[in-house]
């Protein structure tokens, strides 16, 4: 429930812990750090309706286990974890700290549920998840709530609209924030401070230095809040950075969804199902290569880099009901020439599309839950599992745009979440976590509810070891 008031705050106070974001790693990192007695300030830059950032969007998160329990179906050890994570970096990652991310999150999902967070087991269209990743009873945003409630409940102090401009420090060492709240300065003091802030994907000028001008057209599907502001902060400040800018978690979404905060109902999960065509009604990649949740965020450039930043994911009635519905209903039509009539294709070439991959499937056993190698032989681009003709009315279109969730340009941190500075050196006093840090681990690709994890992991060694700095202090 809302507050009627928010927590008072004397700007002449000096907290002992100023966490800067209000979503997963931010809140774990403030659960962690009030638990073991530090005096906590979290302060959201969104109000109270969209607190929580990104992980408002997420629906699950993956973590090692040794066995199964009530909502994940067997073990998932850390070289099965490390293997899959190589296959979607395709080895851009730093071994010893995505090593370590994977074994610090052993079991957390115990601590999870102690902090408020419900699980349940996966559902029609996850289950090729239900062994490695436990799907969040209620969603993100049930999780985030729970953490809030937790947070309240321990007295950490919470202000919401309060968004960082600046910071005062030198030499790695903080001393103040000064940040705009509803309107008013305040410049608030600690003794360390915890950014967990977000990437900058929604400050779309520092897109467009990486990306130009298609990154006009790209959809920021996550949190407008996340404008890279502490990030840019911090680096001007001395701190080093880790990651490419142009790398970031970008996956295929509706092309109807808002510019920003959609979220993941406007994800789409049926590319695997079809073809994938772009505006010249041309397949441009392999639409079959990998089970989704290990692909679905190479679409998001994929489509990136087609004419206009457009595609369009076809398929046919075999395949509507394999996937999560999004929240826009597909286009239909009784015959090929009529879909591409309404999705403003070219009716000739999308037919002659389909048909070229139609001559090119190969009979077999279709398995939606496994690489079923169903695939075309004789065609360019191949499609390598779940190769089945289009050919059954009626037929369903969606138009694709470039959706991303968060950037991968990172504080450079080490495994006690300490930030680093450009001479090698940690700071004496912050610490970072959440998608701030993904770069360290991620350098390119995703897998699904890996961000959970770096976030849950890092937010909690952050708050640890905040409250160990301020027993050395």
């Amino acid at each position: 429930m809302k507050p009627t008031q928010e927590p008072r705050i004397d700007p002449s106070e000096t907290f002992d812990v100023l966490v800067i974001g209000g979503g997963n790693a931010a809140l774990c990192a403030a659960m962690t750090a009030s638990e073991a007695g530090a005096r906590v300030v979290l302060l959201e830059a969104s109000p109270w309706e969209f607190r929580g950032g990104n992980s408002r969007h997420t629906r699950n998160l993956r973590y090692m286990h040794r066995s199964a329990n009530g909502f994940l179906t067997g073990p998932y050890l850390e070289d099965e974890f490390f293997k899959d994570l190589l296959l979607v970096t395709k080895g851009n990652t730093n071994e010893d700290l995505a090593r370590f991310t994977i074994r610090e999150s052993a079991e957390v999902g115990d601590w999870m549920m102690a902090h408020g967070v419900r699980f349940q087991p996966s559902m029609r269209g996850t289950l090729h998840l239900s062994r490695t990743n436990a799907f969040f009873r209620g969603g993100g945003k049930a999780l985030v709530n729970a953490y809030y409630a937790t947070c309240e409940r321990l007295g950490v102090k919470i202000l919401y609209d309060a968004e960082v401009t600046d910071l005062d420090m030198s030499d790695g060492l903080f001393r103040s924030a000064t940040v705009n709240h509803k309107g008013t300065v305040l410049q608030l003091r600690a003794r360390c401070m915890i950014a967990a802030s977000g990437g900058f994907q929604a400050d779309l000028e520092w897109l467009k230095r990486s990306w130009g001008e298609a990154a006009d057209n790209f959809i920021v599907r996550g949190s407008p809040y996340d404008k890279g502001v502490v990030l840019r902060v911090l680096r001007e400040k001395g701190a080093d950075t880790v990651g490419d800018p142009s790398q970031c978690h970008c996956v295929a979404i509706d092309a109807r969804a808002p510019k920003y905060d959609g979220g993941i109902v406007t994800r789409l999960d049926c590319v695997p199902f079809g073809i994938c065509v772009n505006k010249e009604a041309k397949r441009f990649y392999n639409e079959g290569e990998e089970f989704w949740p290990k692909r679905y965020a190479i679409w998001g450039r994929l489509v990136a880099q087609q004419q206009g930043q457009t595609a369009y994911s076809i398929i046919d009635a075999k395949s509507i009901d394999l996937f999560m519905p999004s929240v826009f209903p597909p286009i239909e039509a009784g015959s090929i020439k009529e879909l591409a009539h309404k999705l403003g294709l070219d009716p000739d070439s999308l037919e002659s599309t389909i048909q070229e991959y139609n001559a090119a499937t190969t009979p077999g056993a279709f398995d939606s839950n496994a690489l079923d190698g169903l695939a075309t032989t004789g065609l360019e681009p191949i499609k390598s599992n779940w190769a089945r003709p289009i050919d059954t009315a009626p037929f369903y279109g969606y138009p694709l745009r470039p959706g991303i969730t968060f950037t991968y340009l990172s504080l450079k941190i080490d495994e006690q979440a300490r930030m680093l500075m450009q001479d090698g050196k940690p700071s004496k006093n912050i610490f970072a976590a959440g998608e701030l840090v993904s770069g360290n681990i991620l350098g390119q690709g995703y897998m699904a509810g890996f961000g959970m994890t770096i976030g849950t992991v890092f937010g909690r060694i952050a708050g640890k070891e905040s409250a160990k700095c301020l027993q050395k202090s």
